[in-house]
């Protein structure tokens, strides 16, 4: 089975020039609950074994939100046991995403909150549309109590450093676009009309070139960062061996020395 050939409930699959597109689907806001959560899961296991898909963009078909997070309405009447679960799940998900070699990249297109975010920092790269109607935040602790529980509190730390992200969890502080591109949680910024054919335009030049080193690239950074040095000079090294193994390493080096552009396949 394909990617394309899945029929989720609450997302809709595409798969054009070597990119799957994946778009949340659960209005009104793309709250997620455990079932959405199993899809997700489903999907990125279904890309790893696509050899049609190169690259993915996460996106909304739901106007105004990628994602206002964890659906309370879900878990209000829950056992903690029930919610505890939920959420090791959902960080589970987010592991997978981390660990899956093919570039993914969140195409934020309205408001995204809480574990929305959550979602987003798990993507490899995030474009955002430049819209000040849109916001960024996790909002857990000032509006519930609770903390993130969907890998924010890592997530955040890791992107912006220890006092910043202790900051924007505490206050939960809503962003703009902008001020998320400039404190780095968004990597492009977009006008709105052009977003999601830029994040697409991106992730097919990333299909068309050499996809797999791209996704060895990944997981050296992501599977290394918080493994001794010694030990990521290890994992860089099997990384690069297998990509020096790949049909595209070798075409890469005849096209050095033919003074070509190479032609990668992602083999």
């Amino acid at each position: 089975m394909g990617l394309n050939e899945l029929s989720p409930k609450y997302f809709k699959i595409e798969v054009e020039d070597g990119v799957g597109i994946i778009k949340l689907n659960r209005p009104p806001a793309n709250a997620h609950n455990l079932e959405m959560l199993r899809e997700l899961d489903n999907i990125i296991v279904e890309s790893r074994f696509d050899q049609n898909v190169k690259a993915i963009v996460i996106t909304s078909n739901i106007p105004r939100f990628f994602s206002a997070g964890f659906d309370i309405n879900e878990i209000k009447d829950k056992s903690p046991e029930y919610i505890g679960l939920s959420s090791q799940f959902s960080k589970e998900v987010m592991l997978r995403m981390m660990s899956t070699k093919k570039l993914i990249i969140a195409s934020i297109n309205g408001h995204c909150m809480g574990g929305g975010l959550e979602l987003a920092l798990a993507c490899d790269l995030r474009f955002g549309a430049n819209d000040e109607n849109i916001k960024f935040g996790m909002p857990e602790v000032a509006n519930l109590a609770l903390i993130p529980g969907e890998g924010g509190t890592q997530f955040l730390a890791r992107l912006l450093g220890r006092s910043k992200a202790i900051y924007l969890m505490v206050t939960g502080k809503t962003l703009s676009p902008k001020e998320a591109y400039e404190l780095g949680i968004l990597d492009r910024l977009v006008e709105p009309e052009k977003l999601f054919e830029e994040s697409f335009e991106f992730a097919k030049q990333v299909a068309k070139g050499p996809s797999l080193a791209i996704g060895f690239a990944k997981l050296a950074v992501n599977e290394g960062m918080d493994l001794p040095l010694y030990n990521a000079f290890a994992l860089e090294r099997e990384m690069q061996n297998q990509a020096l193994a790949s049909e595209d390493a070798k075409e890469g080096s005849r096209a050095f020395f033919e003074k070509r552009k190479p032609v990668f396949k992602g083999k």
